[in-house]
């Protein structure tokens, strides 16, 4: 994920007109959004410390406490002019200092798939590192059919962009494409050395022209909650409300639950499907 740094802050820069931040504009501009100067007087910084951090050479950008990495000070400061959101803000620190990244493999413990067999009434599964599918109780396999996918296919990403009937399965493709990547990138800036991640993100840029133009947006957001709809191919449309929590002990692993109103209509092929699977899986 080289030049990351460089790269997210010139995006966000991009976004911010002069006259946003109180200042004129000087007529018509080569590139939209604040010229780096700007953002380094607006800062509090000297231009020639802000163009090293653009750059990514850390290694001339030094903390007034001596730390030998940029302070949260300025990385504060950068953040306020950009008027990034505070999981963009986080996003910022990890680039801007980013840790090693430490291999390990990805496994659910037993107690927590017993958790999610617990779940009777709501569809669950588990994202691992790279928004892999790690673990899913038996609502989930039957909304997301992750029990016949070969292992190395239990992957949102790859789900999303390269799955064949991945458009006619989400009716708001668009929506899900999107916040799939500005997760995945959120990943990335938290393991920068991951080479399965960087795999994955060279594997997705080439196939598929959409994951290339939504990468290159350089958005990034947190899984939290939401609503999903999935155009299933047994029962028909289901609308799921859904919320996505941090598990204690491992935050690189998020417990997805869907949750349909009781009543609903989803509620009711939620029902049928459950014993459609249990029919043909007996």
């Amino acid at each position: 994920m080289d030049g990351e740094l460089g790269d997210f802050l010139r995006s966000r820069r991009a976004r911010i007109q002069p006259e946003d931040v109180g200042l004129p504009s000087h007529g018509r501009r080569r590139v939209p959004g604040l010229r780096r100067e700007e953002v380094a007087q607006l800062a509090g910084v000297s231009v020639d410390y802000y163009i090293r951090l653009e750059q990514g050479r850390r290694q001339g950008v030094s903390s007034r406490a001596g730390s030998g990495g940029v302070s949260d000070a300025v990385l504060d400061a950068v953040a306020r002019v950009l008027r990034l959101d505070e999981t963009e803000r986080q996003y910022l620190r990890e680039i801007a200092r980013p840790r090693p990244t430490t291999v390990t493999r990805q496994s659910v413990r037993p107690g927590l798939q017993l958790l999610l067999d617990t779940l009777d009434r709501a569809p669950a599964f588990v994202l691992g590192r790279r928004m892999d599918v790690l673990a899913w109780n038996a609502l989930g396999d039957a909304v997301g059919d992750f029990s016949r996918m070969a292992p190395g296919e239990r992957n949102m990403p790859l789900q999303v962009f390269l799955a064949p009937s991945a458009r006619e399965l989400y009716p708001d493709w668009p929506a899900v494409a999107a916040e799939t990547v500005a997760h995945l990138r959120l990943d990335a800036g938290r393991h920068p050395d991951d080479k399965r991640l960087a795999a994955l993100v060279g594997e997705l840029s080439l196939k598929s022209e959409d994951f290339r133009r939504l990468w290159a947006d350089h958005l990034v957001k947190e899984k939290t909650y939401g609503v999903k709809r999935i155009a299933h191919p047994v029962v028909g449309e289901l609308s799921f409300p859904y919320e996505t929590l941090a598990l204690p002990g491992d935050p690189d692993q998020l417990l997805v639950v869907y949750t349909p109103q009781p009543g609903s209509t989803t509620t009711e092929r939620l029902a049928l499907l459950g014993s459609w699977e249990n029919r043909t899986s007996g």
